[in-house]
C-alpha cells in the first residue's frame, strides 16, 4: 500500500484536476496521487526541487523503494513491471504537469545523434521525393534503424562511406534466419530504399541498393488469411450482443471493416466531421493512394455508429470517432492498436481461422464476397482504395470455391485404376 506524505498544495490540485478531466477511476485517481506524494516527499528530504528533477533521482527512489517493499513483504515483488508502472505512473503524471515534457529527452551519444538525424532526413525523403505512405515509411524507417544498430560501431558518420557488399550480405543473413520468404522479401525491399538514400545524400561512396537480392515472390504465391462470411457474421453478431460501452464501440469497428473493407489505420483516423449525417455519406481517407473517398453510409453501419455515439463514447475533446475506453481517453494511435481488439472478438466467437486473426481478415473476406458477387475489379479497388488493378488482382486467390464451380471432371478412362 502506498502511503501519502503532503505534497505541494499547488501541484496536488493541478494533478487532481488533471486526473479529474481525464475520467480516471477513483481507484486510480487515488494511487496516482499518493505515488506523487511519496515522491515529492523523498525529494524535499533531499532538498530537490521538482522542476530540477533528473532520471537518476527516479532511480536513486525506485531503489529505495525496493528496498522497503523488500524489508516489509521479505520478497521482490511479483512482477518487476507491474510495481514499477504503479511507482513511476503518478510521478511521469506529475512531472509532466511541471516540467511539460517528461521524459527528457534524451541527447544520446554522437553515433546515437547520428542515426537519428539520418532517421529524420530518410523520413523526409521518403514523404517528399517518394510520397510513401505513413505505414511504408514507418516500417522502412525502422528497418533503416536495425541495419545502423548492427553496423554497431561501423555505422557513424565516417565509417558508414566504405559499407561493403560483404556487410550488406551478412546483415541479411542474420536479418532472415528462420523468416518467411515473404518477410525475407520485404526486409529485402526496404533494405534497398535506406542503400538507395544514403547514396543520394552522400552518406556512402557507393551505391548497394542495386546488390540487394530478395527471394523471387511469384504472383499469386501465398492465400491472404479471410474469414468466411458465416464467421464475419458469427463474430459481428456475438460482438453485437455486448452492450457495454466497449461493446458498442467494438461492434461499430468491425461492422465499418466487414462492410466497407477498410484497412484498420482507416478506421481508427476517422473523425466525427467524416460522417455526413444530412447526405448519409461516409468520407474515407485511403492511407495507400492518399486519396479522398465518399462511400454511402449503411443504415446499418450508421446506427451502429450512432448507437456508440450516444451510449459508448466516453467524453472527450478529441474529434477521431473511437476512443480508448480506459482513462486516458484518447484516439487510437495507429492501424495496429486495433489488432488485439479484434482478435479478441473473433475469438470470443468461437472462431479459429486458418490465417492471421487481425483486422485485414475482414478486409480480404469483403473483397471475396464482392468477387462472388461479380462486382468488377476496377469497382473493388476503388473501394477497397488500391493504386492499381494488380493489387486488387491479389485477392482472387481468396475465390478458391468459385473455382471449383468451373472445374472440370476427369472423364473415366483416363482415371488410373
Amino acid at each position: 500500500m502506498l502511503s501519502k506524505e503532503p505534497l505541494n498544495e499547488s501541484w496536488h490540485s493541478r494533478l487532481e484536476e488533471h486526473l479529474r478531466k481525464g475520467r480516471y477511476s477513483p481507484y486510480t485517481t487515488r494511487c496516482r496521487i499518493a505515488a506523487a506524494s511519496r515522491f515529492v516527499g523523498y525529494l524535499n528530504k533531499r532538498h530537490v526541487a521538482l522542476e530540477a528533477v533528473e532520471p537518476l533521482d527516479i532511480d536513486h527512489y525506485l531503489r529505495e523503494e525496493l528496498r522497503l517493499y523488500r524489508q516489509r513483504h521479505r520478497r521482490a515483488p511479483g512482477s518487476m513491471d507491474h510495481w514499477q508502472h504503479r511507482q513511476t505512473a503518478g510521478i511521469y503524471m506529475l512531472l509532466r504537469l511541471v516540467r511539460k515534457q517528461w521524459p527528457l529527452s534524451v541527447v544520446g551519444t554522437p553515433s546515437e545523434q547520428f542515426h537519428r538525424q539520418v532517421r529524420e532526413e530518410y523520413a523526409e525523403w521518403m514523404t517528399d521525393i517518394r510520397g510513401l505512405a505513413l505505414e511504408t515509411r514507418s516500417r522502412r524507417c525502422t528497418e533503416a534503424q536495425q541495419f545502423l544498430s548492427w553496423l554497431a560501431e561501423r555505422g557513424d558518420q565516417q565509417n558508414l562511406l566504405n559499407i561493403t557488399i560483404r556487410d550488406v550480405d551478412s546483415y541479411l543473413m542474420v536479418r532472415a534466419a528462420l523468416r518467411r520468404r515473404t518477410s525475407v522479401k520485404l526486409y529485402s525491399t526496404n533494405l534497398q530504399s535506406f542503400l538507395l538514400f544514403l547514396y543520394i545524400s552522400g552518406r556512402m561512396i557507393l551505391d548497394l541498393s542495386s546488390v540487394v537480392i530478395g527471394p523471387r515472390l511469384y504472383a499469386f504465391e501465398s492465400i491472404p488469411s479471410a474469414l468466411r462470411s458465416d464467421e464475419v457474421s458469427k463474430a459481428l453478431e456475438t460482438t453485437r450482443k455486448d452492450r457495454s460501452q466497449k461493446g458498442l464501440r467494438d461492434y461499430a469497428i468491425l461492422i465499418l471493416l466487414s462492410s466497407y473493407g477498410l484497412r484498420a489505420g482507416e478506421v481508427t483516423a476517422l473523425r466525427l466531421s467524416d460522417v455526413d449525417w444530412q447526405r448519409d455519406v461516409l468520407r474515407i481517407q485511403h492511407l495507400k493512394n492518399g486519396g479522398p473517398s465518399e462511400l454511402p453510409l449503411l443504415s446499418t453501419v450508421g446506427n451502429a455508429i450512432l448507437d456508440y455515439l450516444q451510449k459508448g463514447r466516453p467524453k472527450t475533446d478529441a474529434r477521431e470517432i473511437f476512443i480508448r475506453h480506459r482513462a486516458p481517453y484518447r484516439p487510437y494511435p495507429n492501424g495496429s492498436s486495433l489488432y488485439r481488439l479484434v482478435r479478441n472478438r473473433i475469438t470470443a466467437a468461437g472462431i479459429e481461422p486458418q490465417g492471421r486473426l487481425g483486422s485485414h481478415a475482414f478486409r480480404h473476406a469483403r473483397a471475396v464476397s464482392m468477387l462472388r458477387a461479380a462486382v468488377p475489379i476496377k469497382e473493388i479497388g476503388d473501394l477497397l482504395g488500391h493504386r492499381s488493378s494488380h493489387a486488387t488482382g491479389a485477392y482472387l486467390k481468396l475465390a478458391t470455391e468459385d473455382l471449383r464451380v468451373v472445374a472440370l471432371e476427369i472423364p473415366a478412362e483416363m482415371v488410373e485404376p
